[in-house]
């Protein structure tokens, strides 16, 4: 009976340890998902939403945009995630100069709002380039491949340390519409971590108060916002870039206006479906 008591208590606490173990490891991933997926609030946009812009240059209409967010989640690395695509072509004259037609998307995290994969199908002129870009947030790492447009396969992929919360500028994007601007104050400071191309960069954004912007979808309260721009070859100084969003739930991208050293290009919002919230519009 006494052995019969002993090796009981020798399983019972085999096992008790086991669960503790298996416990504190269980504890550990979650935590460990939750550092690297963090929450972000997202009551600004959801499925089904569609964005329509015109793009201009100088007094010109020069081409057309949309942006889209798919009606069904997709599932990447385990995650929920959303499907998002812009896509911008000229239009008219322009198309006989410059023809452009380039798709962007990326699937982003409905948690954290990072990006698991993100591509790029670039077709200006004579100029193709194909690209898709996987985020493996766990282990910190970005892996770029580029499709060799000659023998329709993709070169060895790049590989590009990277730190946490990393957004591609689709995901950038889509995070600053979910920023609580309350908050902040005239000229604070933004940062988005972000991966374009081959380089690694930190955007800061200066807020710069409210204001009321026309778009040929109507009048809106916005908010303004600023990005600093480093020195380049393209945008005349480093305040050339100034953005408006509604000052409401949706936080829509309403105008884009850029000072570029050969002139000032635009986008505006000129339509949208499948919001999430209403829409405040100035009357």
């Amino acid at each position: 009976m006494f052995r019969k008591w002993l090796f009981f208590n020798f399983v019972v606490m085999r096992l008790s340890g086991l669960s503790i173990v298996l416990f504190a490891l269980l504890t550990a991933f979650t935590k460990s998902q939750d550092d690297i997926y963090p929450y972000v609030p997202n009551n600004s946009f959801g499925k089904g939403e569609v964005l329509e812009y015109r793009m201009s240059y100088g007094i010109f209409n020069i081409g057309r945009g949309k942006t889209v967010i798919h009606d069904t989640y997709h599932k990447i690395n385990d995650r929920h995630c959303f499907k998002v695509d812009v896509y911008g072509r000229t239009t008219g004259m322009v198309d006989w100069v410059a023809d452009v037609n380039d798709q962007w998307g990326a699937y982003i995290d409905t948690v954290a709002l990072v990006p698991h994969i993100s591509y790029r199908k670039i077709r200006e002129g004579k100029y193709k380039k194909d690209e898709i870009i996987n985020f493996d947030h766990t282990k910190g790492k970005v892996e770029a491949k580029v499709l060799n447009q000659k023998t329709g396969q993709y070169k060895e992929p790049l590989y590009y340390d990277a730190p946490p919360q990393v957004r591609d500028l689709i995901a950038g994007f889509m995070y600053m519409r979910t920023q609580d601007f309350s908050k902040v104050k005239v000229n604070d400071t933004i940062v988005v971590k972000g991966f374009f191309e081959d380089t690694l960069y930190e955007l800061k954004i200066l807020y710069k108060g409210k204001e009321v912007v026309k778009t040929k979808a109507g009048k809106f309260n916005s908010i303004v916002l600023k990005p600093i721009m480093p020195d380049n070859k393209m945008f005349s100084g480093e305040n050339s870039i100034t953005a408006w969003f509604s000052d409401d739930k949706n936080r829509i991208p309403l105008k884009v206006s850029a000072n570029m050293f050969i002139g000032s290009a635009g986008v505006e919002l000129t339509g949208y479906s499948g919001l999430r919230n209403p829409v405040n519009r100035v009357k």
